[in-house]
C-alpha cells in the first residue's frame, strides 16, 4: 500500500502535462471538426472525403501516428530553416487532435442530417438568413449530439495521451512505461488509475453539458463548462510560473529500462542538491533522447557509445575504445550536444542463454551459436532487430534463427526463463545475467562495438559551470559490477526489490558520490 501511495505522489506534475496536451488536442479537434461538420452537411461530396480521411486516421495505431510526426516535423523544420520542434508537445498535440476528429465530425454530420426538414423549411419561411438559421435553429438542435461526440473524443484523447511519453511529452504514460520496465506494478496502477479518473471526470462534466443542452437548461450546461474549465486549471497548477525557480529548472532524460531510470535519478539527486528544480522525461527512444538533447528540450541524459556510433553516426567499424570516444565527442559537438565523458562502465549488447542450454548445445561463443541457430528462437529487446548492430553480428557469424521475437527488456528475460526464447540479446551491465546464472557468449570477431555509458549535456547547459560541476564527479566513477548490482535491485521480483530512486541512492553511497 505504501508503494502505491508513493507512486501517487508522482501523479500531480504528470497529470498537469497530461491534461494540458489532451485538453489542447480536444479543443483543437472541436475547432476543426465542428465547422467542418456544418460544411459537410451542405456538401455530400466533402462529407464523404472528410469522414473517410478521419476514419483512415483511426485505423493507424496511436503509437505509430505519434512516431510518424517525428520525421514529418523534422523534414518540415529543415525546409523552413529550423525552429519547428519535432518532439514533445507539438507532435503529441497534432496526433491527438487527429484522433479526436472522427467522433465529433461523425456526430455533427449525423445530427445535422437528422434535423426535421419541416423545422428548416419553417426557418426559411419566416425569412431567416443562412447565418440566422445556423445560429438560431441548426446549432441549438445539433448541440446535444455534438456534445456526445465530444465526450467520446475526450475519453479517446485522454487514453491515447499516455503514449505521448514515447515522443518526449511528459504524461501519465511516464509512470505506466516506467512501471512496466521495472516491474513496479504500483507505478503502473497509479498511472492507470489517474488516467482513468481523469477520463471519467471529464466525461461526466461533458455529460452535464450535454444534458444541459438537450434540456435547454442554460444554467446546467454553463455550470458544467465552468466546472470543466476550473478542473483543468486546477490540474495544471504545477505548470504555473513560479518566478526565479522557473529559470533553474532542468530536465533529465531517460530511455525505457531500469539502468536509465537509476542513472537519471542519480543525476537528478546531484542537481537537486546543487539547487536546481529537477523534472524527468522517462521512456524515450534512443533517437528521441538524443534529438531532444540537441534541441535543448532535455538538459542531460546517459547514452551508450555503441548506440550513437551505429545508429546516429552510421559507422560500421569497431575502433578501440579511446578512438571511438574521441570521435564521438567531436561528432556530438557538431550536433549541439556536449559529451562530458564516460561514467566508467559499459552496457554492451551480449548474447546470453541459460547454462543448461549452453552445455547441452556445446556453445560458448557466437561462432558456436551460428552452428545451432537454425534450431533456436532468439528473443531481443524492441529495438535490437532493427539496429545495425544486429545486422553486423548476423552477417559476421551467419546467424539464422528459427524464430525472432522482440520483447520489452523485462519480458525478454522472462521469455528466456520460460523457454519461449533460447537465446536473448542481453545487456552486459544487467544484474539478471549473474542472478539468473546466464552464459554470455563470446564475440571473437568483435562484431559488437564498445558501449561505454557517456554523459551527454545540451549545448546551453554545458556553459553552466554549476551544472557541469555537479555532474563531473560521476565521470569514470561507476564500475560495471556496481552498476549490475544497482540494476538488479530494481529488476529483481522478490521482497528485496527496490525503486529506481532507492537504487540511485544506494549507487551514490556505494561509489562515494
Amino acid at each position: 500500500m505504501s508503494s502505491f501511495l508513493d507512486a501517487l505522489a508522482r501523479v500531480p506534475p504528470l497529470l498537469a502535462q497530461h491534461v494540458l496536451v489532451s485538453m489542447a488536442a480536444l479543443l483543437l479537434g472541436i475547432l476543426i471538426a465542428v465547422p467542418l461538420a456544418f460544411a459537410c452537411a451542405r456538401r455530400p461530396g466533402l462529407s464523404r472525403v472528410a469522414l473517410g480521411l478521419a476514419s483512415l486516421v483511426q485505423t493507424i495505431p496511436a503509437l505509430a501516428l505519434l512516431a510518424l510526426f517525428y520525421p514529418l516535423l523534422l523534414s518540415l523544420s529543415g525546409l523552413v530553416g529550423g525552429g519547428i520542434p519535432a518532439l514533445g508537445f507539438l507532435p503529441s498535440l497534432l496526433a491527438l487532435t487527429l484522433y479526436a476528429l472522427l467522433p465529433i465530425l461523425r456526430n455533427g454530420v449525423t445530427g445535422l442530417a437528422g434535423l426535421d426538414p419541416a423545422v428548416l423549411q419553417a426557418a426559411d419561411a419566416v425569412g431567416m438568413t443562412r447565418a440566422q438559421k445556423l445560429r438560431l435553429v441548426e446549432a441549438p438542435l445539433v448541440a446535444p449530439v455534438l456534445a456526445a461526440g465530444i465526450r467520446t473524443a475526450a475519453v479517446w484523447t485522454i487514453g491515447a495521451a499516455t503514449l505521448s511519453t514515447t515522443v518526449g511529452q511528459p504524461s501519465l504514460g511516464d509512470m505506466i512505461f516506467a512501471g512496466l520496465q521495472t516491474q513496479a506494478w504500483a507505478l503502473v496502477l497509479a498511472g492507470c488509475v489517474a488516467a482513468a479518473a481523469l477520463a471519467l471526470g471529464v466525461d461526466a462534466l461533458i455529460g452535464v453539458i450535454e444534458r444541459g443542452l438537450a434540456t435547454r437548461r442554460k444554467g446546467l450546461w454553463i455550470g458544467g463548462l465552468v466546472a470543466l474549465a476550473l478542473g483543468c486549471a486546477l490540474a495544471t497548477q504545477p505548470l504555473w510560473p513560479r518566478g526565479s525557480q522557473q529559470r533553474r529548472e532542468v530536465v533529465i532524460g531517460a530511455k525505457n529500462f531500469s539502468e536509465q531510470y537509476i542513472l537519471a535519478r542519480l543525476i537528478g539527486d546531484r542537481l537537486a542538491r546543487a539547487g536546481y528544480a529537477v523534472s524527468y522525461r522517462d521512456g524515450l527512444g534512443s533517437a528521441v533522447a538524443f534529438e531532444a538533447t540537441a534541441g535543448g528540450r532535455v538538459d542531460v541524459y546517459v547514452d551508450y557509445a555503441g548506440t550513437l556510433w551505429t545508429t546516429a553516426m552510421h559507422r560500421q567499424d569497431s575502433p578501440p575504445r579511446a578512438a571511438m570516444l574521441g570521435a564521438l565527442q567531436q561528432w556530438a559537438a557538431t550536433r549541439d550536444v556536449a559529451m562530458l565523458g564516460p561514467l566508467g562502465f559499459e552496457n554492451a549488447y551480449a548474447f546470453a542463454t541459460k547454462a543448461p542450454v549452453a552445455q547441452r548445445l556445446g556453445v560458448r561463443s557466437l561462432a558456436d551459436l551460428a552452428r545451432v541457430a537454425p534450431r533456436l528462437k532468439l528473443g531481443s529487446d524492441l529495438e535490437f532487430l532493427d539496429r545495425p548492430e544486429w545486422a553486423a553480428v548476423r552477417d559476421a557469424y551467419g546467424l539464422r534463427f528459427a524464430g525472432q521475437t522482440p520483447y520489452s527488456p523485462t519480458f525478454m528475460y522472462r521469455a528466456l526463463e520460460s523457454g519461449r526464447a533460447d537465446v536473448i540479446s542481453a545487456f552486459s551491465s544487467d544484474g539478471r545475467i549473474a542472478a539468473d546464472r546466464l552464459v554470455v557468449l563470446g564475440d571473437p570477431k568483435r562484431a559488437i562495438p564498445g558501449y561505454d555509458a557517456v554523459l551527454l549535456v545540451a549545448k546551453d547547459r554545458a556553459a553552466d559551470a554549476a551544472f557541469v560541476e555537479a555532474l563531473r564527479p560521476m565521470l569514470n566513477r561507476i564500475p560495471v559490477e556496481v552498476m549490475r548490482e544497482a540494476n538488479y535491485r530494481v529488476d529483481r521480483d522478490d521482497a528485496a526489490k527496490g525503486s529506481p530512486e532507492a537504487a540511485a541512492r544506494w549507487l551514490a553511497k556505494r561509489v562515494g558520490l
